[in-house]
């Protein structure tokens, strides 16, 4: 059966990305997007292959997905070098870490296990089956629609009690999320030293942790996070007097007095304020900031204290030349990580695909977040006016940005407007068009 054509662009960083995987089977990445662009109903596998339209190769598309997960790192790599080179970089690279439940259903399904819910809804339902994936996404600002994050790669969380029997099968070897982002932050530090760029990292303040920070700072990458309210920050290390002699050994990196969060929040001396841009809007912030020693961070950081309507908040960044403005900047921007996750699963189905064998599990989830990723980078030079049309919801605000899912139905739009056209050139064989009508009826219904 006839495929839909994707944009050339498109379908060039597609190729781009396939030398990463076996020759035999690299011509295969570039339909099953397209199936997953045009998939409907639940995002199963099965609805991949009917929306490509190569469901009666069916068996060869599963074996792929095995195949898939276990090259996942280098084409993460490779998307990783073409996003850099569609997006023009600033003067640092801000990447969001964070970790997402996938909710499965039935039995044997590989790598799956019990997990914290972290959004219980109604039910109140604190625990739930399915996968974790600790995931990164590079945050960008796009000139008109404010910050977009574009996830690049994952790893898959096993509980210590689940991985013998995945590490008899695969080999696999357990390794905490803490470790699981370091490793993560490693990737991303050899394959960004070419651009020259700082790269920051920002996560939430479960990552804020010694297996992370120091593995993380080993990497020459600076950390944003939230700090504990009762973290043990100690004062900077003295400087040796004027005259004195000195000291044999090495230099003490923490000072001697303790410093008490609390205590600095209660005061009510040294608050300051400042602008800056949260959430796409220009807020004012009142805080307070301090140099002090952290020993999961190994030694000094510049800690920022914020005032807010409930009380205070504290965060952190490993860099002590680091601005407030970047640090609470950089803390609003990992609110894009959130937003892809909210994505992957409403508008792309992640965790519906029904997969139980391991590796094809890895290569479904990799697949959800490299889609997301090439849809924002074709989106990102289109005008507002061709990804999203307000004027059937006068109730809408016309200016506000096009989504995720707006992005994708441009350019499903985009393919059906080049088919349309090749039907309507002169001298098109009548099978062809045929061909693309039973597609068209088939999208309607």
């Amino acid at each position: 059966m006839a495929q839909w054509q994707l944009p050339l662009e498109l379908t060039l960083w597609i190729m781009h990305l396939s030398p990463a995987l076996h020759a035999r089977l690299a011509w295969r990445l570039l339909p099953i997007f397209t199936g997953m662009l045009f998939a409907q109903g639940r995002k199963t596998v099965a609805s991949w292959l009917r929306g490509g339209g190569f469901g009666h190769d069916y068996k060869a598309y599963y074996y792929f997905l095995g195949s898939l997960g276990r090259k996942t790192h280098f084409v993460s790599s490779l998307l990783l070098r073409l996003a850099v080179d569609v997006i023009a970089p600033g003067e640092r690279l801000l990447f969001a870490l964070d970790d997402t439940p996938t909710k499965r259903y039935g039995p044997r399904v590989e790598g799956a296990g019990i997990h914290h819910n972290p959004t219980p809804g109604p039910a109140e339902q604190k625990f739930l089956y399915g996968h974790v994936w600790v995931t990164v996404a590079w945050v960008v600002r796009h000139p008109c629609w404010g910050t977009i994050g574009l996830p690049l790669r994952a790893m898959l969380y096993v509980r210590q009690k689940q991985i013998a029997l995945l590490h008899c099968l695969y080999g696999v070897v357990f390794h905490t999320k803490l470790e699981m982002a370091a490793a993560l932050v490693e990737w991303l530090a050899g394959w960004l030293k070419y651009t020259g760029k700082t790269l920051w990292i920002v996560a939430d303040g479960a990552y804020a942790k010694r297996p992370f920070l120091r593995r993380a700072l080993a990497a020459g990458v600076v950390v944003v996070s939230r700090l504990r309210k009762d973290a043990a920050l100690r004062s900077l290390p003295a400087a040796p007097r004027r005259g004195q002699p000195a000291k044999r050994g090495r230099k003490p990196k923490y000072g001697k007095e303790t410093i008490s969060l609390a205590k600095r929040a209660a005061h009510r001396r040294g608050w300051q304020t400042v602008d800056c841009m949260l959430y796409g809007k220009t807020v004012r912030k009142t805080f307070k900031t301090f140099l002090a020693t952290y020993a999961p961070a190994g030694g000094v950081i510049r800690v920022v204290l914020v005032r807010e309507d409930d009380g205070w908040v504290a965060y952190f960044c490993t860099l002590a030349e680091a601005t407030v403005v970047q640090i609470l900047e950089a803390v609003a921007d990992r609110a894009a990580v959130e937003q892809d996750f909210h994505d992957l699963k409403e508008v792309h189905g992640t965790g519906q695909q029904q997969l139980r064998n391991y590796w094809a599990n890895i290569a479904a989830y990799h697949l959800t977040l490299w889609l997301h990723t090439l849809v924002e980078l074709w989106a990102w030079r289109q005008e507002h006016g061709s990804l999203c049309d307000r004027s059937p919801s006068p109730w809408d605000d016309p200016s506000r940005r096009p989504s995720h899912a707006d992005r994708c139905k441009a350019l499903r739009r985009r393919c059906l407007d080049s088919a349309i056209q090749e039907a309507l050139s002169p001298g098109l064989p009548l099978p062809k068009i045929r061909a693309l009508l039973l597609r068209l009826v088939k999208l309607a219904v």
